[in-house]
Order: C-alpha cells, then structure tokens, then sequence
C-alpha cells in the first residue's frame, strides 16, 4: 500500500491564508477532487490529514471512495490558546475543555485526535521554534486523555523535551520532530510511537531564497542523521511530507527520497506505513 501519513487538503503549498479564504465558507470540492485525483494517479491508497476546522478534510474524506483511497483525518486539530496551532485548529484552556473537545471530534466522526505540542521550526535560526506549546507536565495529560476516551494521537511536535514528553505517554505518532536527542528517540522506540519526520517541509525550502540557505541546510542535516539514528535503534519511520504546507504541493515526490538518503529503506518505510495504518 502506497501512502502518505501526512497531508492537509485545506493547503496548497503556495499561501496558507488564501487556501483557507479558498474553503472558509465550505469546501471547495473542485480543489479537493483535483487532489484526490493526483493522488490516485500516483497510485496512493492512503492518506493521513492532518486537520483542519473548515472541514476540508472531512470532505476529502468523503470523497476519498471513488478515487480508491483510504482516508483518515482528526477533523479539528487542538491546541492550547496562545499557544501554536490556532490557524488551523481549535483552542482550549483548561485540560476539562480539552476533553470536551475530544468527545466531540469524536462524536462527529474524527478518526483520531491531533494534539499540537510545540510550535514551528525557525527556519532562519538552527534550534530555534516560533511559537511556544502547552507546558510539559500537560503534554502526558493530553495523551491520556484521548486514549482513555479511545482516541488515537498524532502529535505535532518540535523539541527533544515535549517529544519525550508525549513518547513517555505512548503517543502514537510524532510528526515533523525538529532537534531530538537520543533519550527522545529511545522513548519513542521503546513506546513503539511512528515518527513522521515530514523531511520534505525543509528540503523543499532549499534554493527557493525564502530562508537562510545555511540555516535550513543545517536542519535538514540534523534531522536525517536523527532519522537514521531512529533507524538503527530498531524505530518506525513513516512517509508523510506535511502536503500543502508551502513549497510541498500535493502529489510532491520528495519525501521518500529524502528519507532514503537519511538511510531508510522500502521496507523501513513500508513498515511504518504499516504501522500507521494499524493505529490510526
């Protein structure tokens, strides 16, 4: 099976406000059939969303059938106010909230739960994110929660410190994963969560003069020897390249290769999307 574990059909990969002015009223259907339709003529069968709260998703979702594609997606990502994700997601304050919104996306036919647990990679300062997530100790709660209302987790996650956090959980997949260190790692293969490196969203920004070129080469470095690291240590690295978000346009095929660059393999990468599936 041929998938992509990370996407976002509200997105386009050229500017984030337009797409999402593209679906504020209701979604764009013509869009989303052109993205389903490259898909499949690229032979996918799987599609993990990464949400949004126009619904894009959701809608994709119900077409996904007639193109031959399996499709899951959280609908609403959730992310603590003031913190990051709040262009797209749904903000709570307290964790009682929180779980209010899980039942919810639940109750409306969410596939599983999106957590937002950090902010975004700087991609002009090495080591440095943009915004600020939910405080550590609140990061075990947010898994728990939804697993205990039966929910699967994806995590957006940037940082050594809020991985470890959600890993030592047993959060069931971290996507992006900026600036890990070995113990992050370790616990992630240990509680057999997927990692979803979504490589693409900064070798795609090479050459393009948006960024400090050195800046992003030397991210990208770091995160292709940490996914080989993750590798050795006997951990599942999925392929999802994070679709929409600017320089990946959907049906974007430089993930894989990335990643086999990083050291994975076909079948590394099958096996976590194997994986992914299985959870999600």
């Amino acid at each position: 099976m041929k998938g992509n574990c990370h996407i976002h059909a509200l997105l386009d990969g050229r500017d984030w406000r337009k797409a999402i002015d593209r679906h504020r009223e209701k979604p764009e259907e013509s869009f989303l059939h052109e993205m389903l339709g490259t898909y499949a003529a690229l032979g996918y069968t799987y599609l993990r969303d990464g949400g949004d709260r126009w619904g894009a998703g959701a809608k994709a979702r119900s077409l996904s059938p007639a193109y031959g594609i399996t499709y899951r997606t959280p609908l609403s990502p959730l992310c603590k106010k003031g913190c990051y994700g709040a262009f797209i997601g749904t903000t709570y304050e307290k964790l009682t909230q929180y779980r209010d919104l899980v039942v919810e996306n639940r109750e409306m036919g969410a596939d599983f739960i999106k957590i937002m647990i950090s902010g975004l990679m700087d991609f002009d300062r090495f080591g440095v994110l943009t915004q600020k997530g939910p405080e550590l100790w609140e990061i075990p709660e947010l898994v728990r929660i939804a697993h205990e209302e039966g929910m699967a987790v994806m995590a957006h996650g940037n940082g050594a410190n809020a991985v470890l956090a959600a890993a030592k959980a047993g959060v069931d997949s971290i996507e992006h994963g900026a600036y890990l260190n070995e113990e992050a790692l370790h616990a992630m293969q240990e509680s057999g969560t997927v990692w979803v490196p979504t490589l693409s969203t900064i070798g795609n920004l090479r050459g393009k003069g948006r960024f400090q070129e050195e800046a992003v080469e030397k991210i990208l470095q770091s995160a292709m020897e940490n996914v080989g690291y993750f590798l050795k240590i006997g951990g599942k690295i999925a392929p999802g390249d994070d679709a929409g978000a600017w320089a990946v346009p959907h049906g974007c095929q430089t993930e894989e290769n990335l990643l086999y660059q990083a050291g994975a393999t076909e079948a590394d990468l099958q096996a976590g999307t194997k994986a992914i599936i299985e959870k999600f």
